[in-house]
């Protein structure tokens, strides 16, 4: 058997309420603004053909990862994801690089999505700052979150679909403009290498999705309702996808949706560029369009707020960090605590103003959190054949193999490209490791001794 976590107690256990249509709303919410912001950048990059090669891989590689998360997802439908299921199969050292892995990710990705609402509601209301407003909304979706899982999860279901339809409506105004001369003009500027140098922004394409598995423990029949949510959410992510970069190209080539105006830098604005090619900036629907659009946003600043909180909240529950932050808030049944310290870590990297670095490190994050499951599905079914698996990913192990080696590369490419924050992030991943050793391993021998 793997390493065993310490036992929860009753005020550590989290209440089960979602199903299959609330796991499927956290799933495309926890991804969908990727679809509104940052992926354009990649094709400054590497172009049309070059940011839509790196994005097939990306979705090869999200099929075959969510396929085999799920597999671990229904067999330890446990808060900690990655962290519980590579303890598991890979050890305590793994676990917890796993679980920092996923904490970096969760934590430090919210921060720069509340910049980015700051900077939207900053538009109609410029008495206020954009930190001011980003802070009350790390308020106003943590509040919410403590508040209760089931109405978390219900609010971001309601904005998740209003999200996807907004990126619906947009393509249907757009796509009657779509010329296909437009996806070819300057589509291979960089050749392969804009290739490589894209594959960080395809990845943002998706980011995020691996959190359906934080909430397994609160799901009802886990082992059923994880596939459906997880396997649906991936489906329309992967239309949606297809749908925003056709439609959004199509209009009037990469160029439009990157670039304000000749000289400018690159936008993160791709859609309100692509339909002021259309309707203008100033029409009634282009307005209306924009403001259903920031629920894009506030669907995956809250719904990874909610992740994050499961992922500190194992972290507390098993002892690597003060016991306090894994409790369970005895009125509302949720991670208070955890939610609470991960706002206040949020603000204070919002403080910084670097939100880019902010979202590149939360991707070195997640590209580990792919590397280090997908060994752990391999590992699992080598140390523990017999251990019940209601969900076993199809075509094993090529589909585990197949994400490892294009999670690999892809943290290749971005550690290639961005020395300097791979160092930070690096950095981090082994100061916490040598903090866990030195002080971790002992505290929780000597506290499990005690009981």
């Amino acid at each position: 058997m793997g390493s065993k976590l310490p036992d929860s107690s009753s005020s550590q256990q989290l209440s089960r309420s979602l199903g299959p249509l609330m796991l499927w709303g956290l799933g495309v919410g926890y991804v969908i603004s990727g679809m509104y912001f940052g992926w354009n950048l990649g094709l400054a990059e590497g172009g049309t053909y070059g940011l839509a090669i790196a994005t097939s891989f990306i979705i090869v590689l999200y099929i075959t990862f969510t396929f085999s998360y799920t597999e671990l997802a229904c067999a330890i439908p446990k808060a900690g994801g990655v962290f519980d299921y590579a303890t598991r199969g890979l050890g305590k050292d793994i676990g917890f690089l796993a679980g920092m892995a996923q904490i970096i990710e969760f934590i430090f990705a919210p921060p720069a999505i509340a910049a980015a609402i700051g900077a939207y509601f900053h538009i109609f209301f410029p008495q206020l700052s954009v930190t001011s407003i980003a802070i009350g909304a790390y308020i106003i979706f943590t509040g919410l979150n403590i508040y209760g899982v089931r109405a978390a999860a219900a609010f971001e279901l309601i904005i998740t679909m209003l999200a996807v339809f907004e990126l619906l409506l947009f393509a249907g105004i757009t796509f009657p403009h779509f010329k296909s001369e437009n996806i070819r003009a300057n589509a291979f500027p960089a050749g392969w290498t804009g290739v490589w140098a894209s594959i960080p922004f395809a990845v943002w394409f998706f980011l995020g999705l691996e959190g359906v598995a934080n909430v397994a423990e609160e799901t009802i029949n886990p082992q059923r309702n994880v596939l459906i949510g997880f396997g649906s959410a991936l489906l329309t992510l992967i239309v949606l996808c297809i749908l925003v970069f056709l439609s959004s190209v199509g209009v009037a080539g990469w160029e439009a949706v990157v670039f304000p105006y000749q000289g400018a830098g690159p936008s993160d604005s791709p859609l309100p560029l692509a339909l002021s090619r259309i309707t203008g900036n100033s029409g009634w629907l282009y307005h209306l369009l924009i403001t259903i659009g920031l629920m894009g946003l506030v669907a995956s600043f809250h719904g990874i707020i909610l992740a994050a909180g499961r992922a500190t909240f194992e972290f507390g529950r098993v002892r690597y960090i003060p016991s306090i932050f894994g409790a369970v808030n005895t009125r509302f049944k949720t991670p208070a605590n955890a939610l609470l310290i991960n706002m206040a870590i949020g603000i204070i990297a919002l403080l910084t103003g670097k939100t880019n670095q902010i979202i590149i490190i939360a991707s070195f994050g997640a590209l580990t959190l792919y590397v280090i499951s997908m060994v752990a599905v391999i590992a699992l079914r080598r140390k523990e054949p017999q251990m019940p698996r209601p969900f076993r990913v199809p075509l094993y192990p090529w589909f585990p193999a197949i994400a490892l080696v294009i999670a690999f590369l892809s943290l290749i490419a971005m550690t290639t490209l961005n020395i300097n924050l791979a160092m930070i992030y690096f950095g981090l991943l082994g100061l916490s490791y040598l903090w866990f050793q030195f002080f971790v391993k002992k505290m929780v021998y000597a506290q499990t001794t005690e009981e």
